[in-house]
């Protein structure tokens, strides 16, 4: 018994945290329903002296006045990663607006970081930090959604769309040349 109340007070003191070094994300232009952003990347911080894995997501605020954008919108780079005491990690955004069902307005979220803790028996208290994001989606039509996703799709795999895209005239103004043109080459030698 005395041992364990040795080892207890050092169990105790140890900590987990996290921090965010960016508070506030603003996207000033309104954003197009069909294109993919590459949003400010955020610093994520283990502000405690033990080491752990970490994730990050997207939360609201429970009765937001703004319009809350879907998780399936966020993508992150790194998702999940370690971090030992005082280290950090840049966490980069990707935001894909569907072509349809993107609401125009204004929109806000968390961009949240924690720390991924096992499963253990008992109570365990959660903690989290989250950079504020705000942007605000322009109205548009399906038609134009679908215009912006091929344009972000072209931009974002950039050269090779664009020789993909090359090759597939080439291929589609050669069958229409074949189908509509007939050519005849002769060659005749004289002899003399």
């Amino acid at each position: 018994m005395a041992v364990t109340g040795l080892f207890l007070p050092i169990i105790l003191a140890a900590k987990m945290g996290v921090g965010v070094g960016t508070g506030k994300i603003e996207v000033n232009k309104p954003l197009k329903a069909g294109l993919i952003y590459n949003l400010p990347s955020f610093v994520v911080l283990n502000t405690g002296d033990e080491p752990s894995n970490y994730g990050v997501a997207i939360q609201h605020r429970e009765n937001q006045a703004e319009l809350k954008p879907d998780k399936d919108w966020f993508s992150f780079e790194p998702q999940n990663f370690y971090l030992g005491p005082g280290q950090t990690q840049v966490v980069n955004t990707k935001l894909t607006l569907p072509v349809k069902g993107a609401v125009p307005g204004d929109y806000f979220a968390f961009l949240q970081a924690f720390p991924v803790k096992e499963q253990t028996a008992g109570a365990s208290v959660s903690v989290a930090a989250a950079t504020k994001l705000y942007f605000k989606i322009e109205p548009a039509n399906f038609f134009s959604g679908i215009y912006y996703r091929i344009l972000s799709i072209l931009t974002l795999y950039s050269p090779w769309s664009y020789i993909v895209l090359i090759v597939i005239l080439i291929a589609a103004i050669g069958l229409l040349i074949k189908k509509y043109f007939r050519f005849n080459f002769k060659v005749s030698i004289d002899k003399k």
